[in-house]
């Protein structure tokens, strides 16, 4: 992929009405373009259309449409004694870029802690994947240069960090294939703890056509969502990855439904105290989708043809 970045830092502007319906002509066409698509792609399997996610362990996922792939928070080493760690098949077929790893376009990395980012892993990775290019908060991307010699420095070519104060609006990267944008939300405990973590939700869009959003560690609060009104209404997420903490937060399952509304949110971060059965679950979280199980997978909302409005899916 193409490693030239364009960086936009998007205005905090008031929210804007919906569009009326297109004339009736526009329209029926429109729906005939829609079921003409829909109909190819359950007929040809469409490659650009087809979207996947694939759970790695804690909050890592692996998201895939056609040969386009991305990750979030692969590599890792602490567990904590109560989250999972990437299994060791999946660890060494990331590292020599082996299927399903094969072709990986870019890592994001939500925040600088021992349960998503391990630099040394991070570094080896981008050593032997020459093709990655790397998205960190600048904290993350501090702590790879502390440990990297001299011989390293050409990695640094693929490092591409975000810097972001709480507050502050957020900034929109290109590269070829995705768009990719960034919003530093805290990191949960605030507003008493963690309060210097850079935490970045990324929300990506793969070649103009599936968008997913990655949380990190996000604290739950609509106060850190409302100010970006805006941010969110402008673009249709069709999966969201919050921390499971979000479904039985007192403002978290508002903020999914009102604010970003996905088509299909799959909480992360999940302890592996909690079942992989959902009704053995805590009653407050049985009736959410949870990724449990290291290679388990979700199939993403088909993203809906140019000239249709997507409604969001609450």
């Amino acid at each position: 992929m193409n490693g030239v970045i364009e960086v936009v830092r998007s205005p905090n502007v008031c929210k804007t009405g919906k569009r009326g319906l297109p004339g009736f002509l526009k329209y029926a066409l429109a729906v005939m373009l829609l079921a003409a698509t829909v109909a190819g792609a359950r007929e040809t399997g469409s490659a650009h259309h087809h979207a996947v996610a694939q759970y790695l362990a804690n909050e890592g996922v692996m998201v895939m449409q056609g040969e386009t792939k991305i990750l979030f928070d692969p590599l890792f080493r602490n567990a904590y004694g109560q989250y999972q760690l990437l299994p060791q098949a999946m660890e060494k077929a990331l590292f020599a870029g082996e299927p399903p790893f094969d072709g990986v376009d870019a890592v994001f990395i939500s925040h600088y802690h021992g349960d998503h980012f391990s630099p040394r892993d991070i570094l080896q990775l981008l050593q032997e994947q020459p093709e990655i290019q790397l998205y960190a908060p600048a904290q993350a991307v501090s702590g790879l240069r502390k440990i990297a010699d001299e011989q390293d420095q050409e990695v640094f070519r693929r490092v591409n960090a975000v810097e972001l104060a709480y507050k502050d609006a957020p900034v929109t990267l290109n590269m070829h294939g995705l768009l990719i944008e960034a919003v530093r939300i805290p990191h949960s405990g605030w507003p008493t703890g963690r309060l210097d973590v850079e935490n970045i939700s990324w929300r990506v869009t793969l070649n103009d056509s599936t968008t997913v959003l990655h949380m990190g560690d996000a604290d739950p609060n609509d106060v850190h969502f409302e100010r970006d009104a805006a941010y969110w209404d402008m673009r249709q997420t069709h999966m969201a990855f919050p921390p499971y903490w979000f479904f039985s937060s007192t403002y978290g399952p508002d903020v999914l439904a009102n604010r970003i509304r996905p088509g299909h949110s799959v909480g992360v971060h999940v302890p592996v105290s909690i079942s992989k059965t959902p009704s053995l679950r805590p009653p407050e979280l049985r009736g959410f989708d949870l990724f449990t199980e290291p290679g388990e997978r979700r199939e993403i909302p088909v993203s809906m043809p140019l000239g249709v409005e997507e409604a969001p899916n609450r």
